[in-house]
């Protein structure tokens, strides 16, 4: 069939840690399909998605945590969410987690010393030595809590919607940030009728980017439903860009749009400088606005204005990815949540003079949880569900 390279790995030195093989050949889809039919004719089976890192799993070599990031990493956008990817796998938040686990465990420890030996320690001393300690483990869960609005910027990107009147620069700005002709570009208004999404990375940060129907008041009953749209895609963005033609005066229209709109996360564009201005950051309601740029999105003037603009209202800057951990995974997070709240409702008992056998419960339930992320407590449902996000061969 073909000349080929096979590569034996001896268990446990392979990627599921059993014997494996690999077969490398010089391509082609007729002639891999050959060889693939030649393997399930002498035994083999097709693997099942994401079948190799769940054998990784079940076998011990990764927990949950970690390989979960292997579905990060191959759906990365941007070089900071491949490397935020990359520590997920190599066991940072892993290490994170059961360094948690470890003083969860020491404070349990001390209870059940307290409960076999009662004149080991007098009540004052052990209950402030497990304040402490429950503090400190507390204090690094919502460290990694906090951390999840970084994280999801990171992964998600900024949901970036564009608004404004007809005709104010919407569809030019979009095709200027892409660099191409994305959207249809004419002199008649309500050109846009629906949404336009598309992804660009600004300072490793993706924008996930939406341009919308021009907002004013219509008949036509098509437009209608994309205005609508456009002003329901403002109220769940993270960053709003309201451009306006600043050749022209302001309009009511443009008034309605601006008490609308929340100030802290929109950036106001006065487009078309080009043509002179009869608008400016002084103008109306625009003077609430703090994040104000004039720009010619057809001639593409400002546009450094407008990153630098973003990085600092989102300070990516400080977004450090090699040196903190960052929770990017809605799952984590929700575990992350239940751990905090079972380690206060311990810490709650331990202030009510509870019984120290109480608390001891509600610290089962934190280990419990950060289980669940770290694969150990996580149901089959779960993990099967996890798996199922992978593609075949990984």
């Amino acid at each position: 069939m073909d000349e080929v390279l096979v590569s034996y790995f001896k268990k446990p030195r392979s990627y599921t840690t059993e014997d494996m093989c690999e077969i490398n050949s010089h391509g082609g889809n007729v002639m891999m399909h050959q060889i693939l039919e030649l393997c399930l004719k002498n035994g083999a089976e097709l693997a099942e998605p994401g079948e190799f890192t769940k054998r990784a799993f079940l076998n011990g070599r990764i927990d949950l945590s970690q390989a979960e990031s292997v579905i990060d990493i191959i759906n990365a956008k941007t070089d900071r969410e491949a490397r935020e990817g990359m520590k997920q796998l190599e066991g940072f938040l892993a290490n994170a987690i059961q360094d948690i686990k470890t003083q969860v465990l020491d404070v349990m420890t001390n209870i059940e010393v307290s409960i076999d030996y009662p004149e080991y320690d007098t009540p004052e001393i052990l209950e402030d030595d497990l304040r402490k300690k429950m503090d400190d483990a507390l204090k690094k869960l919502e460290s990694l809590e906090k951390s999840f609005d970084t994280g999801k910027i990171v992964k998600e990107g900024i949901k970036t919607v564009i608004i404004g009147r007809p005709n104010a620069g919407k569809s030019s700005l979009l095709n200027a940030i892409l660099k191409e002709e994305r959207a249809i570009v004419t002199e008649f208004e309500g050109t846009t009728r629906d949404t336009i999404e598309e992804f660009v990375n600004i300072n490793g940060i993706p924008l996930n980017l939406i341009d919308t129907a021009g907002i004013r008041s219509t008949q036509n009953e098509i437009e209608k439903i994309g205005i609508e749209k456009s002003k329901k895609m403002a109220k769940q963005a993270d960053l709003i860009i309201f451009i306006i033609d600043s050749s022209k005066n302001m309009t009511e229209e443009d008034d309605e749009i601006l008490e609308t709109i929340n100030p802290n996360k929109t950036i106001v564009i006065l487009n078309k400088i080009d043509l002179g201005q009869k608008i400016n950051d002084k103008t109306g309601k625009i003077r609430d606005f703090k994040n104000v740029i004039k720009m010619s999105a057809l001639k593409r003037e400002g546009l450094d204005e407008f990153y630098e603009k973003i990085t600092a209202l989102f300070n990516l800057n400080e977004v450090q990815v090699d040196n903190d951990i960052l929770i990017t995974n809605e799952r984590h997070k929700i575990q992350i949540q239940k751990a905090i709240q079972n380690l206060n409702m311990a810490k709650d008992s331990l202030e009510n003079k509870m019984p120290i056998d109480i608390v001891a419960i509600s610290l089962k339930d934190v280990l419990s949880n950060l289980g669940e992320i770290t694969g150990e407590e996580a149901s089959e449902e779960i993990i099967n569900e996890i798996f199922s996000r992978f593609c075949l061969g990984k």
